[in-house]
């Protein structure tokens, strides 16, 4: 299949740009994955789509403020842009301007509390930087960092925890699941109420998710690893669900990437962690999951590719472009889709 097989034309004025006062209060386009039949709601309504016995899977992964000002000793401004922890001080990092951070150039962030050094280039252009602090890194993030929101975004956040789930416990991704962003505590409750269990997984996003495809054969595409995990609780959970016929629901595309890896052939779950870079189009078939609650994702972007191979990309592509004249909001803050 092409990349271009999966473009849709989209207004810019549509792209999102900050938060709902409401988290539920966003839209929410349900749509039959058998007949291609679609309905308009909101995403409180989203509780009418479960049934008792269904199992709600949520990514519980938390963004790391990973966006780092800081200033080069002679003065030059420079954002550093934290990716992967390499252990010993020392991260993966994204810096711009590039051309100024080569081997040896030292940062200074905020008060200095924070310092970090340049001690490698990779041949992605990416840096690998030594930082130095005094504090727990965490501490120093928390009041340094900004939330790495993605391009698209043009907007300042205001309030740091709409870029994370009401349910986010791991830190350690640099964007966030957003299709939990929808959802409250008291939405959650309702939805157990109704005897709808829910697990949690944890993959920590990277930015390649973020990355565009840039062959024009969509296999020769090659994904970015990203780590994810499993707890015993949760493949227990998941294995009752299949052996009582109750239906496996993703909570955006993390979630079913997670689920896609770590399921046995047999279908079954057990705690596992490992690194995934799963690669889900269409011709795919699904072993875990059987329901997606999603956002809308950009053009020709694998996460389109993901949503086509579940639903069939002539019926994503008239879903979306049926958002696109109802006036939906799309991608990270934007509004939801049910597809089940």
């Amino acid at each position: 299949m092409k990349t271009q097989d999966f473009w849709y034309e989209l207004p810019e004025e549509l792209i999102a740009q900050t938060p709902l006062e409401k988290r539920d209060a966003s839209r929410l386009l349900t749509m039959n994955r058998q007949t291609g039949a679609l309905e308009h709601k909101h995403f409180f309504d989203i509780v009418d789509y479960l049934q008792s016995g269904d199992c709600l899977v949520m990514n519980d992964s938390r963004v790391l403020p990973a966006r780092l000002l800081g200033n080069r000793p002679t003065g030059g401004a420079v954002e550093v842009l934290l990716l992967r922890d390499l252990g010993q001080k020392q991260w993966e990092c994204l810096c711009k301007p590039g051309r100024k951070m080569q081997v040896g150039q030292e940062v200074i962030f905020g008060d200095g509390a924070l310092r970090g050094t340049v001690i490698a280039v990779q041949e992605d252009g990416n840096r690998i930087v030594q930082f130095h602090y005094e504090d727990i890194f965490l501490e120093v993030l928390e009041r340094l960092g900004k939330m790495p929101l993605p391009p698209y975004i043009k907007a300042e956040l205001q309030d740091k925890e709409r870029y994370q789930t009401v349910y986010s416990r791991e830190l350690g991704s640099a964007a966030a699941p957003t299709a939990g962003l929808h959802f409250t505590e008291e939405l959650l409750e309702k939805i157990r109420n109704k005897g709808v269990k829910t697990a949690f997984v944890t993959l920590h996003v990277g930015l390649g998710t973020f990355r565009p495809v840039k062959v024009e054969d969509i296999q020769q595409h090659n994904m970015h690893s990203e780590l994810c995990m499993m707890s015993e609780q949760t493949a227990k959970v998941l294995n009752e669900t299949k052996a009582q016929s109750g239906r496996i629901i993703c909570v955006g595309t993390t979630s079913c990437r997670t689920l896609e890896s770590l399921v046995n052939e047999d279908g079954s779950f057990e705690a596992k962690t490992q690194w995934t870079n799963i690669f889900i189009y269409p011709g795919y078939q699904f072993k875990a999951m059987d329901a997606l609650i999603t956002n809308f994702h950009l053009p020709e972007s694998t996460l389109v590719m993901l949503v086509s191979a579940f639903a069939g990309r002539e019926k994503v592509l008239n879903a979306y472009n049926e958002a696109v004249k109802e006036r939906y909001r799309f991608f990270s803050f934007g509004d939801a889709m049910f597809i089940g």
